[in-house]
């Protein structure tokens, strides 16, 4: 025995015993899990032992590693992720046994071995089934007990009104209608697994993030930067023919993004700008541009461009850069270019106004405007004065129906006061955190449905509404699918807003509200369709990398209030699950017309959220954007509470909930069943602080951007932390291709069939630049298959 290695691993179980033990105490004063303290009292023990009679200790430990496998299994069964803190951990530690060289250890170390390889073993077993099986909690959820069955058959319809040649992309999401979904045939299931890289393209600025999926019309693919330069490549080579630089990368924006630009082909003109493309700048400006040069068309606006900065300014008429502009692509209907914004959250109440608006495609004048506080006046405020300040906005992806007339605009909740709803209007409540129907015509709602009453969470809906239809009973229903950052999945009537699948209302948690505040009483659910929020966290479902900082999850767990996601907000912390990511984000779902399935990329993070008394926010300076404060305080200044909302995570800067963190899934739409499940991204870019782990096993990491589903019944999606670009299997989610990329993707892939070499390329867009979400970079990848 050595007594060097004996007193330096004494004084390891010593430390680790002591944090366990008083962790564990306090845990268990919060009513939760015995075990902690119980492990730590074991681990002391040992550690006053392990000196005089080291062969004792050996036993102790064995016996209490045993016990904690033991505890492990009962607690959370043969689930491979939730078992390695418990078990893994103390298997390694308890190793340090064989370096004191003792023979006596040998017998105990045997059975701490055997007991280690059978966690192994049974955690091996959950893996293998894990990845090809669905979630338990969607197989024995909502679905088996509300599922229908829906006649005449499981044919849907393509919603698209317009999708220009038969192998363009002409829309950010293929079609008008937000499907997602590409007719080409050229990659099979069956010789996806050849898809090349052809070409790469980077734009040369390495802190201008790409998130566009690009457009393709003709011979050239269309595309955007953060900073809301426009560029044409070679479709078929990837060559850049025209660069265009909006000279918006100084705007004071929050976050410099631009998800994609709109095509139009004018009626009846020729020549110049009879294609163009629209822009809208994160320094609040629209801009027209020749589709083929890249120049600016004269004669929209002045010289090319508009100013989006009328009539918003905030609620005493100043225009304070970074708190108007537009992020998503513009959306083109009956000759008119609708947008709507988005607005910095929760600085102040008071904010710039969430109205919709509408411009004449072919001149750029004024059409029309939507803003909620004055819904029978579509014009512009008069000269001084302002849309009404902090109305919801609908800075998301909107759709559009042009035989119907109707544009579809998925709203937030109330600006400049996210978690506080003591000061919101009627008019706010009635279309905060829903879905429009908007005359194109004349901007007049034909209808609304609201996903989240009184929204306090920040459940704005950012998922573009996607546009299919549907067979029923009754005959072909012209649909809405309205993808939620709940989980939620509503099925519509995109003529009335009624729901075509059915939607009940539950009650919704209604103790820790604050004074001043009204909660709903209940919140609307898809009573057909599986819900993509993710299972209820529960103590038991805490995690961490080890057994002490998964233990202190647990103690903030129980020091929080959680009674779903609904839970009120209040100065006691809470825990927002789904978090602010979702659920389902703006990169939405994606359709299968021909054999009725919708896919759907959902994240499952949660938030710890406190409401800040304001006397308290004012003395820690928690002040507005622009004002010496910072964006993310989230100040709401004007209310009676500051919030603030970070990630609930360990010490080490992860998750504190089991894994998975993402997931992908397929829906069938005549059924509500589930047809599979599977986590979406490895841990290879995930790790503690972030460093990335480089394991290549299937945790689901949260994910952005959406994804693209094809005729011949693939999956393409990029959107996950691990670097990847992959294609699945519609039928059965199979694995059937990936590529590493060289940056996190937080854009939806898209193909299209290139005139030159009749090849069909699938485009993504690798274009992240915020480290905290992985490996950074500017690049346009596009894959087919060899000549």
């Amino acid at each position: 025995m050595r007594p060097v290695v004996t007193w330096v691993y004494t004084l390891l179980l010593l430390s680790m015993g002591v944090v366990l033990g008083a962790g564990g105490a306090r845990l268990v004063i919060l009513n939760g899990s015995w075990y902690y303290l119980g492990s730590g009292l074991a681990l002391i023990v040992c550690a006053l032992m392990l000196p005089a009679r080291p062969a004792a200790a050996a036993r102790i430990y064995a016996a209490t590693f045993v016990a904690t496998v033991a505890w492990a299994f009962w607690e959370v069964g043969a689930d491979g992720w939730a078992l390695f803190p418990r078990v893994v951990a103390p298997a390694l530690l308890g190793f340090g046994f064989v370096a004191l060289r003792d023979d006596r250890l040998h017998a105990v170390m045997r059975c701490l071995g055997w007991a280690a390889l059978g966690a192994a073993a049974g955690s091996a077993l959950h893996y293998s089934l894990y990845v090809s099986e669905p979630d338990p909690v969607y197989r024995t959820g909502r679905i088996a007990q509300s599922a229908v069955s829906l006649p005449g058959g499981n044919t849907l319809n393509s919603a698209s009104a317009d999708t220009g040649e038969a192998g363009d992309w002409p829309y950010v999401g293929h079609d008008a209608g937000g499907s997602r979904f590409s007719p080409q045939g050229g990659i099979t299931a069956q010789n996806v697994s050849g898809l090349r890289l052809q070409w790469t393209y980077h734009s040369g600025l390495t802190d201008d993030p790409l998130e566009a999926t690009p457009l393709k019309i003709g011979r050239l693919l269309y595309l955007c930067t953060g900073a809301n330069d426009v560029i044409a490549l070679d479709a078929e080579s990837g060559v850049e023919r025209w660069r265009f630089r909006s000279g918006a990368g100084s705007a004071a924006a929050v976050f410099k993004t631009c998800r994609g630009v709109a095509y139009y082909r004018v009626p009846g003109l020729a020549g110049e700008c009879a294609e163009r493309v629209f822009t809208n700048t994160v320094d609040a400006r629209l801009i027209a541009l020749d589709a083929l040069s890249g120049a600016r068309c004269a004669h929209f606006g002045a010289n090319g461009e508009i100013s989006l900065l009328v009539g918003m300014g905030d609620w005493r008429g100043r225009i304070i850069p970074g708190y108007y502009y537009v992020t998503s692509a513009p959306t083109v209907v009956r000759g008119r270019v609708v947008l709507g914004g988005w607005v910095s959250d929760a600085q102040y109440w008071g904010e710039p106004s969430g109205v919709i608006r509408a411009f004449d495609a072919l001149t750029g004048a004024f059409s029309w405007a939507f803003d909620m506080g004055r819904p029978q006046r579509h014009s512009e405020p008069e000269a001084g004065r302002q849309f009404t300040p902090s109305t919801p906005n609908s800075w998301a992806p909107m759709s559009a129906d042009e035989a119907l007339g109707l544009v579809y605009a998925p709203t937030g909740n109330t600006s400049g006061s996210d978690y506080y709803g003591g000061l919101r209007r009627p008019f706010d409540e009635r279309y905060s955190s829903s879905v429009l129907a908007l005359d194109a015509t004349t901007g007049e709602v034909r209808w609304s449905f609201q996903t989240v009453h009184h929204d306090l969470w920040d459940y704005d809906v950012a998922a573009q509404p996607v546009l299919t239809d549907f067979p029923t009973a009754a005959g072909v229903v012209p649909a809405l699918i309205q993808a939620t950052k709940t989980g939620e999945i509503f099925v519509l009537d995109r003529r009335d807003g009624r729901p075509v699948l059915p939607v009940r209302e539950v009650p919704a948690p209604q103790r820790g509200a604050v004074a001043g505040e009204s909660l709903a009483p209940t919140q609307p659910v898809s009573a057909a369709m599986p819900s993509f929020g993710g299972p209820a966290l529960e103590e038991r479902a805490m995690w961490g990398l080890t057994p002490i900082d998964q233990m202190l999850c647990r103690i903030r767990f129980r020091q929080a209030r959680y009674a779903g996601p609904f839970t009120p907000p209040g100065p006691a912390p809470f825990i927002e699950y789904p978090g602010i990511l979702g659920g389902i984000e703006w990169g939405s779902v994606s359709v299968h017309p021909g054999r009725a399935v919708v896919i759907v990329n959902a994240s499952r993070l949660a938030n710890y959220v406190t409401l800040i008394p304001r006397a308290r926010a004012d003395a820690e300076a928690r002040r507005p954007q622009g004002f010496g404060g910072q964006y993310l305080q989230r100040a709401q200044a004007g209310t009676p509470f500051a919030v603030a909302n970070p990630p609930f995570v360990s010490r080490l800067g992860i998750p504190c909930q089991n894994p998975p963190y993402g997931t992908l899934s397929a829906v069938s739409l005549t059924t509500g069943r589930l047809m599979w499940t599977r986590p979406l991204g490895t841990a290879r870019g995930s790790g503690p602080f972030g460093w990335p782990s480089q394991l290549p096993f299937d945790l689901g990491t949260p994910n952005l951007g959406g994804t693209l589903t094809t005729r011949t019944g693939l999956v393409f999606v990029a959107g996950g932390q691990d670097r990847h670009v992959r294609a699945y299997g519609l039928d059965d989610g199979r694995l059937l291709w990936q590529q590493r990329l060289p940056a996190v993707s937080v854009a939806t892939p898209m193909t299209y069939r290139s005139e030159v070499s009749s090849r069909q390329f699938v485009v993504v867009v690798a274009g992240n630049t915020d480290p905290r979400l992985g490996a950074t970079g500017a690049a346009v990848l596009a894959y087919a298959l060899p000549h």
